[in-house]
């Protein structure tokens, strides 16, 4: 039987992680393993600060609102196998971001500044927050689980034919939106870093105020009712997190399987911890997850680069089988 962690031991070990994979990510460039630091010019400086430091970081932010929003999702809708991807918002905020750039005629490459990509998590915000209201709608509340699952399923794969109508109609835009549907990192710079850690703090910090509410919703809702938890309100202000949290994400890297499914299993398996550790842990381990994922895929193929979002696939759908070989259900 494994032995589980203190969650202030995993948090201290996560922020390791992440100091030695931001090294890493700043030491890997096109043509692999290619430390800068040691050198001297502008050439090697801009490099440095300019491409490699805000891709690490961001894709370290990436990974932690993934992480988060997929925390938020499993404690709201008490269910292991919530996470953005299955609920719908992932592919809605992916449809918003398609049409954002046909009607702005931009691609993300394009999108580098503040108001560009302030418009482009608007769009990925909005589009989400429409998936998730379908689902919802669909399942008729949360207290269906399987329905709940399997219109997250149909919403995605429905808003998912949207977003590919959108390319068809305007082919400009299809190389651009080809890189970002399969999850890329190569677009971050500083305005996209400076985006998602103002609004990571603002999901997390909303979260965090709301853990307890998440405690007493896994005991059920009339047992959470009878704490005195507003269902109502509390859903929305969740739904609201888990929503701006994916748009966030998906607006600065596209899409990126599997992250927000895996992060917080990774965290109970190792801690066992309430919402209010959870929620943090998750995010933590989210970062750590896609920053690990983007090294590797800058690194493996060299001077190629790897989709992130496809190896985050493989490797996460790798994570789940074996998990249930090793738990059947």
């Amino acid at each position: 039987m494994t032995k589980l962690r203190s969650p202030l031991s995993l948090a201290i070990s996560l922020l390791l992680a992440t100091a030695l994979l931001c090294i890493a990510g700043v030491a890997v460039g096109s043509l692999g393993w290619e430390p800068l630091w040691h050198r001297t010019g502008e050439a090697s400086a801009a490099i440095l600060w300019d491409i490699r430091l805000p891709r690490t970081l961001g894709a370290w932010l990436a990974g932690a609102l993934l992480g988060l929003a997929g925390a938020i999702a499993q404690g709201l809708f008490r269910n292991p196998l919530a996470d953005p991807y299955l609920l719908g918002s992932a592919t809605g905020a992916a449809l918003g971001v398609a049409i954002l750039l046909v009607l702005i005629g931009a691609s993300p490459l394009a999108a580098s500044g503040w108001v560009a990509r302030l418009g482009m998590t608007g769009a990925a915000f909005a589009g989400a927050v429409a998936a998730v209201l379908v689902t919802l709608g669909l399942a008729k509340g949360v207290q269906h689980t399987l329905r709940l699952l399997l219109a997250g399923i149909v919403v995605g794969m429905v808003f998912g034919a949207f977003a590919a109508l959108v390319m068809f109609w305007a082919p400009e835009i299809m190389r651009a939106m080809q890189g970002f549907l399969l999850g890329t990192t190569g677009f971050l710079g500083w305005a996209s870093v400076g985006l998602m850690a103002a609004l990571f703090a603002l999901c997390l910090a909303i979260a965090v105020v709301f853990s307890r509410a998440l405690d007493a919703l896994s005991l059920g809702d009339t047992t959470a009712a009878s704490l005195g938890v507003a269902l109502m309100p509390v859903r929305m202000m969740m739904v609201g997190a888990m929503a701006l949290a994916t748009g966030a994400a998906v607006a600065q890297v596209g899409l990126i399987a599997f992250i927000g499914l895996v992060a917080p299993h990774l965290v109970r398996a190792a801690a066992k911890p309430t919402h209010r550790w959870l929620l943090p842990l998750a995010a933590l381990t989210g970062g750590v997850l896609l920053l690990a994922a983007d090294v590797l895929a800058r690194w493996l193929l060299a001077p190629q680069e790897l989709p992130v979002g496809v190896l985050t696939a493989v490797l996460g759908g790798g994570y789940l089988l074996w998990l249930m070989h090793r738990r059947p259900i």
